[in-house]
């Protein structure tokens, strides 16, 4: 009896040794759902001590803090206790679940590995009123505020978005903020008004205290949709300087820094329908204030001679959201596709300028041709009413030329008749005889023989050269990686270079290019193609660090695109990087 109360004995200390020597390594986050405005706090607790604590990459935080390490040891009743931990202070950058990555640290020769963190992070909360606290203090002295020209424009109709932040005299902002969040305008025609990065310092109100204030963007929208449209809102992450609670050798109080995650708010605007009350037939969506006007170079000309006749509308308004209307002149002028220009100018009223259409006319018989009036309708948000302009009447005079039976010109100083020519009046002629010669040579010993004997003779030579070719071409290991770079990269682009005349097709084309790309090359899918992993699976794939930028900015120029318009020449300028960047991609990847 008494050796088995021994056995037990033993077996349960032993138990108790091996189970108060097992390695514990464990991640634990101080709240497992927080807003993006607020702070986590992660700390990574270990019972033993180790080397090469190696953190996970944090993606989708910012660290503010840390590490910060504390360690433990004691002794109780000769047992000993040992705990180390590495806390990290952490700022969400953007919203949804976030999943913190593992961490590792070796422990007498073994790796360790804590198991991933899942949190939440969701819109901003409202954060506790402590004056002493310098996150509060610093939320409660600086504010982005966009102001909205005008809350219920109509269809078409400009307003003007401006970001403002105000700091007040309490706190100061030493240090360049950071954008986390840009709005889309995703039912907007939308253009910045470039500041270069000037900002001006204002004195202002803001709930009616005193604060500076500086304006970071302003923005003009068009709104291409009625009803409510929301515009979303521009997050910043701000430094702050603010007074902290501990004061220097001469009792100032020292000056302690904050990062702040500021947003502006998102903004609801009502978009009124344009009335039906008045519209005018041929209206094609016109807003503003406009003139109009119709011209030519020159009214008299001769036969085959050009002239050029403009259509031009010029003001203020949605200059570059309608077309012009059209010119229908007599079919015996020959009118070419018009050359649109555009000479706009976009302020923080909007946009301003003119819109031309030239045609080039060519008059092919003599006589007198009539340009109707043509009208041009727009609504004017002033005064809620439509407005149409009718352009004059003018003729062109064509003087010398041949006449068309379809055009007769009474002249009285012309006494003799006209002739008209009808395709009657040569249909007996005719004009194919197919005529064969009498006598036809033969084809023994023609030219033609002797070519087809001897010229697969002349041609061994050809092909002994283009074999010669063949296998340099084929020993050429580097030259045949780049042509295979690059026509690679021609087959994904050939539908954007398709619509490289079109700027949004294009665009749609190129980003379509660039992901199928993807897939083929890192065999991901569409839904994670997200920049920060692709970036970081081609830097895996030994791609330069250069390339791989040039790759992620194509990317945010199709995203970009879609809610602003671009020129031929930013068009031609990213088809060309996109060739350079996929040859480059195609030469480095492993």
């Amino acid at each position: 009896m008494k050796t088995k109360s021994f056995l037990f004995l033993l077996g349960f200390v032993l138990c108790s040794i091996a189970a108060t020597a097992q390695v514990q390594f464990d991640a634990k986050v101080s709240k497992k759902r927080l807003g993006i405005n607020e702070r986590l706090r992660i700390d990574f607790e270990m019972n033993q001590d180790g080397d090469n604590f190696r953190p996970p990459s944090f993606d989708g935080f910012r660290v503010v803090g840390g590490p910060n390490q504390s360690i433990s040891n004691s002794w109780i009743n000769g047992k000993r206790s040992f705990s180390k931990t590495y806390s990290y202070f952490l700022a969400p950058q953007t919203r949804g679940k976030i999943t913190i990555a593992q961490a590792t640290i070796e422990i007498e020769g073994e790796t360790y590995k804590t198991l991933p963190v899942e949190v939440e992070v969701t819109a901003a909360v409202d954060v506790p009123k402590d004056g002493n606290n310098a996150d509060y203090v610093a939320s409660e002295n600086v504010h982005l505020v966009a102001e909205v020209s005008k809350a219920n424009p109509y269809l078409n109709e400009a307003i003007t978005v401006t970001y403002k932040l105000y700091v007040s005299h309490d706190v100061s902002i030493t240090s360049q903020w950071r954008e986390i969040d840009t709005p889309k305008y995703a039912d907007f025609w939308s253009q910045n008004i470039d500041n270069q990065n000037n900002f001006k310092v204002y004195e202002g109100k803001y709930n009616g205290q005193d604060y500076r204030y500086v304006v970071l963007r302003t923005t003009v929208l068009y709104p291409q949709k009625t009803g409510e449209l929301e515009i979303e809102p521009l997050t910043l992450d701000i430094p702050i300087d603010v007074q902290g609670n501990r004061r220097d050798i001469f009792g100032r109080r020292v000056m302690e820094r904050v990062n702040k995650t500021i947003s502006a708010g998102k903004r609801t605007i009502n978009v009124k329908p344009l009335p039906l009350e008045g519209k005018p037939d041929g209206f094609n969506g016109a807003v503003g204030d406009f003139t109009f006007d119709v011209n030519t170079n020159k009214t008299q000309l001769n036969a085959n001679e050009s002239l050029q006749l403009d259509v031009k509308v010029s003001g203020k308004g949605n200059l570059k959201l309608f077309t012009l209307p059209t010119v229908k002149l007599p079919n015996t002028l020959e009118v070419y596709e018009p050359e649109h220009s555009e000479s706009v100018n976009t302020t923080i009223g909007g946009m301003s300028g003119s819109i031309t259409d030239s045609y080039t006319v060519v008059p092919q018989f003599k006589g007198t041709y009539p340009v109707n009036p043509i009208t041009f309708s727009f609504f004017d948000p002033k005064t809620e009413k439509y407005r149409t302009i009718t352009s004059k009447e003018f003729t062109i005079e064509v003087g010398n030329g041949p006449i068309s039976s379809a055009n007769p010109i009474a002249n009285s100083n012309d006494a003799k008749k006209q002739v008209v020519l009808s395709k009657d009046n040569f249909k007996y002629i005719k004009l194919d005889a197919n005529l064969k010669p009498i006598a036809q040579e033969s084809f023994f010993k023609s030219p033609l023989f002797w070519s087809l004997l001897g010229g697969p003779f002349l041609l061994i030579p050809l092909f002994i050269l283009a074999g010669k070719k063949r296998k340099e071409r084929l020993n050429d290991v580097e030259g045949n990686k780049l042509r295979r770079a690059n026509k690679l990269a021609k087959k994904y682009l050939s539908e954007a270079k398709r619509n490289i005349q079109n700027p949004t097709a294009f665009y749609e084309s190129l980003e379509r290019a660039l992901h199928n790309y993807l897939k083929a090359k890192l065999n991901i899918e569409t839904s994670e193609m997200e920049k920060g992993l692709i970036s970081k699976m081609l830097l895996e794939r030994n791609v330069e660090a250069p390339t791989v930028e040039s790759f992620i900015s194509l990317l945010k120029s199709c995203e970009f695109a879609r809610y602003a318009s671009s020129s031929t020449a930013s068009v031609q300028q990213d088809y060309s990087k996109a060739v350079e960047v996929i040859s480059n991609i195609d030469k480095q990847i492993q």
